[in-house]
């Protein structure tokens, strides 16, 4: 049992020193926590959102604390900018080992009262864009011989619903069912691809919301009776991006304080 447990530590601790780790979403909230995560692992992080302001100083961060890193503009709503990024990164040499699909956004509103560019908006994001990523990464790395590891950002509401977030439900669930797909045809190249669907965590976007007597009844609804702090999401962070999870592929995992299984 300790030799087992010492293979495992090992691998979480050391195994991402000297990978290349790709967060899409960088700039802020969980992509920026995972950002500094890696880098905190001695991976090299490529950092890879449409705010490169917010990159800038996440990167001198970064390196101010010893790790490596580089920014990179990307909209991943856009497909010429995700074939400019995989080509630049093409050319200088750089594939990456590890993604992390992070890039998402969301609109509240009824149904009745989303529009279509609301509607379009967050599906090209959240869904299309996920997938444009996940290919043109896959790619890179079956070019160049090697497997990877992909981890798909979902959520909690892709698997259950709430009221007013029609469209990111709904991407955020395609975004479940993309994961399988693609492990499943890119098994054979050595590429596995794994899904995290987080419940809430607090993050400079929503934390008023949490606040708010609506907020605080949704806390009270999670069995654990409270919302989730962003370090709890970091040991399956790395252990998906790690050697520590070679056998996983096709994985949804939900990190939520039970909140999937709470009572209807």
């Amino acid at each position: 049992m300790g030799d087992t447990g010492d293979t495992i530590g090992g691998a979480l601790a050391h195994g991402l020193a000297g990978k290349t780790v790709l967060v899409t979403g960088a700039s802020s909230g969980l992509g920026a926590h995972f950002a500094r995560l890696y880098a905190g692992y001695g991976a090299h992080v490529l950092l890879a959102a449409r705010r490169t302001d917010r990159l800038t100083s996440l990167k001198s961060e970064i390196e101010s604390a010893g790790g490596k890193a580089t920014s990179h503009a990307l909209d991943v709503s856009d497909p010429a900018s995700v074939d400019a990024l995989f080509g630049d990164l093409q050319s200088g040499g750089t594939v990456p080992d590890v993604l992390i699909n992070n890039a998402g956004i969301a609109h509240t509103a009824l149904a009745l009262k989303t529009s279509e560019d609301e509607w379009q908006s967050t599906i090209d994001t959240n869904l299309s864009g996920v997938f444009r990523v996940a290919k043109a990464c896959a790619a890179a790395m079956v070019a160049a011989g090697k497997g990877g590891s992909l981890i798909n950002i979902a959520s909690i509401l892709g698997l259950r619903v709430s009221a007013g977030l029609v469209p990111y439900a709904v991407s955020k669930a395609g975004v479940v069912q993309m994961t399988k797909a693609l492990a499943l045809e890119w098994a054979r190249h050595g590429v596995r691809v794994n899904a995290v669907a987080p419940g809430y965590f607090e993050t400079e976007i929503n934390s008023g919301y949490f606040r708010t007597e609506a907020g605080e009844a949704m806390i009270k609804r999670i069995p654990q009776r409270r919302i989730g702090n962003l370090h709890e999401l970091d040991g399956l962070m790395l252990l998906l991006a790690s050697d520590a999870s070679s056998y996983m592929t096709g994985a949804v995992i939900p990190v939520d304080g039970g909140h999937l299984v709470s009572g209807l």
